[in-house]
């Protein structure tokens, strides 16, 4: 689901995560770093998913935050974002 998030021009990293739901167990939370002067609104990037993915995939929480927690090889920390 990221790969789809990566064509907004605007997205600079971004991480999907489940989050717990009482109705279905898990549902889609996007935390997504924009690219420096860009600016985007939960609304817009939904907008943007329900367009290109399932309506089961797209986001119900987006989390725009500064930088995602990284390894000190690189790789995106999932689990820091819960």
């Amino acid at each position: 689901m990221e790969d789809i998030l990566y064509q907004n021009p605007k997205i600079l990293e971004c991480a999907i995560i489940g989050k717990a739901d009482s109705d279905r167990g898990e549902v889609p939370e996007a935390y997504v770093v924009l690219k420096t002067g860009e600016q985007m609104t939960e609304e817009e990037l939904i907008g943007f998913c329900k367009q290109r993915m399932a309506s089961y995939k797209v986001p119900r929480f987006v989390n725009f935050i500064d930088a995602i927690p990284k390894s000190a090889t690189g790789k995106l920390l999932k689990r820091k974002l819960k």
